[in-house]
């Protein structure tokens, strides 16, 4: 299912304590883009001057290494948001992100948010307030990411890629080395703990790199 305007805005920690009625001045701005598979959404030394929304997909973020090798980041999921220092700031990319799976983004340009900011001193104390917020809490919001195991980041990982495609069987849409990296793990903890799901009856795993999800609850619970 695809996410609303209004959703999007919601997505945003940066935006979701906002009245309902600034919330309804940011939606006026936003633009909405869609990406197949494989499709790039920005390169590395493109000018970054959106915040850029996943209303739904899978995108990965990478940069080309010296030694010519690519090196994932990290990826992007439903929900998640990219280039929020583009709102107040000139940037260029210096990584670039391609579509996994078919994803629709939501974008606001600097140029309109920040005329919305200079019309609008409200949403402006309103971020201002945020912003010191998201400061006092990001410690323990990390703290928190860091203690989840292994298993439940995994799980997690399968189901939401799953909702994303609306299906419970699909082909990994990136190699199990990239996603031990996204996960802080290794690629034969991935393996290994597949397995272990697919013993419990919790997936089936069939020939290239195909999964199908048999019991989301038990994966989702994983702690």
């Amino acid at each position: 299912m695809q996410k609303s305007e209004h959703d999007c805005i919601k997505l945003v920690p940066l935006f979701d304590h906002l009245p309902d009625e600034d919330v309804d001045k940011i939606e006026a701005i936003i633009t909405h883009k869609h990406y197949a598979a494989g499709e790039s959404l920005f390169l590395d030394g493109d000018d970054l001057n959106t915040l850029m929304i996943v209303a739904n997909g899978q995108v990965k973020v990478s940069k080309i290494a010296a030694n010519g090798r690519e090196q994932l980041l990290y990826l992007l999921q439903t929900g998640d948001f990219d280039g929020e220092g583009a709102l107040f700031q000139d940037k260029t990319h210096t990584s670039s992100a391609v579509a996994l799976i078919p994803t629709a983004v939501c974008q606001i340009s600097r140029k309109n948010f920040q005329k919305l900011l200079s019309q609008s001193p409200s949403i402006s104390m309103n971020l201002i307030n945020e912003f010191g917020q998201r400061i006092s809490s990001l410690e323990k919001r990390t703290t928190e990411a860091a203690t989840e195991s292994v298993e439940a980041r995994i799980g997690s990982y399968l189901v939401e890629t799953g909702a994303s495609l609306d299906k419970d069987t699909f082909k990994l849409p990136i190699k199990k080395k990239d996603l031990a990296i996204y996960l802080g793990t290794t690629p034969e903890t991935v393996s290994r703990k597949l397995t272990d799901f697919e013993s419990k009856g919790w997936i089936s795993q069939g020939p290239q790199k195909q999964i199908k999800l048999l019991d989301k609850d038990a994966l989702v619970l994983l702690d």
